[in-house]
């Protein structure tokens, strides 16, 4: 029973990590950039999430909905200002563009807000379930669903709608995509933004499940979530949920078998062992790349 315990918290813990693996795997997707300022939008998300909750005395889907456009604005915003005029240049350049952006989100909010961390709001009534032995709580049950639903909405737009056959198109061949008359600069918005809502979810689920937050909370998830899309293949959507929700477990079970301080290593050696024998990720092909 204690396994069955231990699989479902895995799974809860591994949701967070999708949904913000799935912003690293969109950008990487349309414009090959590892957009490291991501784990900071979904620092910003679950600040938001407190805020609605603690001050506009919103109940838990309208905080949800908030943080999600809030993050989304912010994307938007980062990829205009410090990401769009980098599309010609070096990898390295935007990399480097990445990580001060990071920085700059970091220490910004810290000047303004302090870096004393916060306790999350109790929004969600706290009830358990008795499912196969093991005890679940409500609060796990309701991110798995939030989670399942966000993902499947993002399938939906991905492979249903017109900005999701653009996104395709620009993931395929930009200039290709600029001929059949696709506007690349929105569509590349439009990517920040949808891949940003989802890391704010994450926020606001991370903060109800784990109830503690602070500035700097977006360094570690951001690491493990890039590292959950390197584990079920760069740029494939699908592979960001399935490489999220493998960490999770993983990491879970490495803890309940008593080694909870290898827990963080766990996860980087995975990416270790992933890049020397599966480069490409569970769900990537090998395939050559022109320099």
């Amino acid at each position: 029973m204690e396994w069955i315990q231990q699989f479902f918290n895995g799974i809860s813990l591994g949701s967070i990590y999708a949904l913000i693996a799935l912003g690293y795997t969109m950008v990487y997707g349309i414009i090959k950039l590892i957009n490291f300022a991501h784990g900071d939008v979904f620092m910003i998300g679950a600040f938001t999430g407190f805020f609605a909750i603690s001050v506009l005395n919103l109940s838990f889907l309208p905080a949800l909905l908030l943080a999600m456009i809030v993050c989304a604005i912010l994307g938007v915003t980062i990829e205009r200002i410090a990401y769009k005029r980098l599309r010609n240049s070096t990898r390295i350049a935007a990399l480097i563009t990445a990580i001060g952006v990071s920085l700059l989100i970091e220490y910004i909010f810290i000047y303004f807000r302090g870096a004393q961390p916060e306790a999350y709001p109790e929004v969600l009534a706290k009830e358990t379930y008795n499912i196969f032995g093991a005890k679940i709580s409500s609060q796990s049950v309701l991110i798995l669903c939030v989670t399942v639903i966000l993902m499947i909405l993002l399938q939906f737009i991905v492979h249903r709608s017109k900005i999701g056959k653009a996104m395709r198109a620009v993931a395929y061949d930009q200039d290709a995509a600029k001929l059949m008359g696709i506007n690349v600069d929105n569509t590349i918005s439009i990517t920040f933004a949808i891949g940003s809502a989802l890391a704010g979810a994450a926020g606001v689920i991370f903060g109800i499940y784990y109830t503690k937050i602070d500035p700097l909370m977006g360094i570690i998830p951001g690491l493990k979530a890039f590292i959950a899309a390197v584990l079920g293949g760069i740029g494939i959507i699908p592979g960001a949920m399935v490489g999220g929700f493998l960490l999770g477990i993983v990491e879970t079970v490495v803890s309940a078998s008593g080694f909870s301080l290898w827990r963080d290593a766990a996860a980087f050696i995975i990416l270790i062992l992933i890049l020397i024998f599966r480069p490409s990720g569970i769900f990537g092909k090998n395939a050559k790349e022109k320099v």
